[in-house]
């Protein structure tokens, strides 16, 4: 089942994020992929840029001292066999409980060897989620 898989999906990712495990990261993601924020768009190639990339992330993180991810909602629609696209609504919190950020991203994900990895992600205000096909659950902790 799909929604079983993309649920899994972001379970690994958000603990990885959590725990800034950049392999168990990189496992989330098909490379190359692309990253767009309202500042910028990197286009990660091979797995040195991918590094130097989520250190950047992980070094926000730890200087804002997020505490934890909050996912809002989520949901998803399959575009094709092997394409889905799915949007997260999320909060980052801080250490005292309050929100350092929230935004909605936007996922493609592709179908590779069996698994679903994420090959682009489109982060934007939260005022632009939208409510996809298929909701799904991402456990937090």
């Amino acid at each position: 089942m799909q929604t079983q898989a993309i649920e899994d999906l972001f379970q690994r990712y958000i603990v990885a994020f959590q725990q800034q495990e950049m392999s168990a990261v990189k496992q989330c993601y098909q490379l190359p992929c692309t990253l767009h924020t309202p500042d910028k768009a990197v286009l990660i190639t091979n797995d040195k840029t991918f590094t130097e990339e989520f250190l950047d992330i992980f070094t926000v993180l730890s200087h804002a001292k997020i505490s934890h991810f909050l996912p809002l909602k989520s949901s998803f629609s399959q575009l094709k066999d092997d394409v889905i696209l799915a949007c997260v609504d999320w909060q980052f919190i801080g250490p005292n409980e309050e929100v350092f950020t929230d935004f909605s991203a936007f996922y493609h994900l592709v179908l590779t060897t069996g698994q679903w990895r994420i090959f682009n992600v489109v982060s934007q205000e939260l005022s632009q989620s939208i409510d996809l096909e298929t909701p799904f659950k991402i456990a937090y902790k």
